[in-house]
């Protein structure tokens, strides 16, 4: 398995006003652990929710990740519920969330000295215990999550929001993403990207 702390982002040589950065994947080191309670989520529906599919909507609120199962394969999963299943399991397997140290360290270099924003598709508790669990939730100046905005990513709304918080015009944020929808979704708000790899 690839050592994510192997990587090292380089930074633009254009300097920017305020740095954005995605939680899970990006921060943390959880992906694994959130397909792992997806799985278990969905039980006997888990062979149609496959990992490469989780990757690929990295980013992408719970409930629109439901929906869009319902949609795919004509399902009637209970949204709510789960959600709500979803979550229980990913707290329950949460207790050694390990950070992604090349990222982790870029915003703590920069803290003070920079605006830095979270922006994530996950819901806010789920997003902060994460953030208390490796310790940077005070690296932050705003957390923007599911439950503050409309449309998830790859629309632009969550970086376009935080952006909005940090009194930053979105063109001068530089966004740290893991995934093609955290990609799209910084691209439709006219922010420059740096895509970490994945390490799963």
């Amino acid at each position: 398995m690839p050592n994510p702390n192997a990587w090292r982002p380089a930074l633009p040589e254009t300097e920017f006003d305020a740095f954005i950065f995605d939680c899970d994947g990006t921060l943390a080191d959880t992906m694994p652990i959130h397909y792992r309670a997806w799985c278990s989520a969905l039980g006997e529906h888990a062979h149609l929710f496959p990992e490469p599919l989780f990757n690929d909507l990295g980013g992408v609120p719970t409930s629109q990740i439901v929906h869009l199962l319902n949609e795919r394969h004509q399902l009637n999963l209970p949204v709510a519920e789960v959600v709500t299943q979803k979550e229980a399991f990913f707290e329950a397997f949460s207790l050694h969330i390990a950070p992604i140290t090349p990222v982790v360290d870029v915003a703590r270099r920069f803290h003070r000295l920079k605006p830095m924003a979270v922006a994530s598709g996950g819901h806010r508790h789920i997003v902060m215990r994460t953030l208390h669990t490796i310790g940077i939730v005070e690296l932050f100046d705003t957390i923007v999550c599911s439950e503050d905005y409309v449309r998830g990513k790859p629309a632009a709304d969550p970086f376009l929001e935080a952006a909005r918080r940090l009194n930053v015009e979105p063109s001068r944020c530089l966004v740290f993403e893991d995934s093609v929808t955290g990609l799209a979704a910084a691209q439709a708000a006219g922010m420059e990207c740096i895509l970490v790899p994945a390490h799963r």
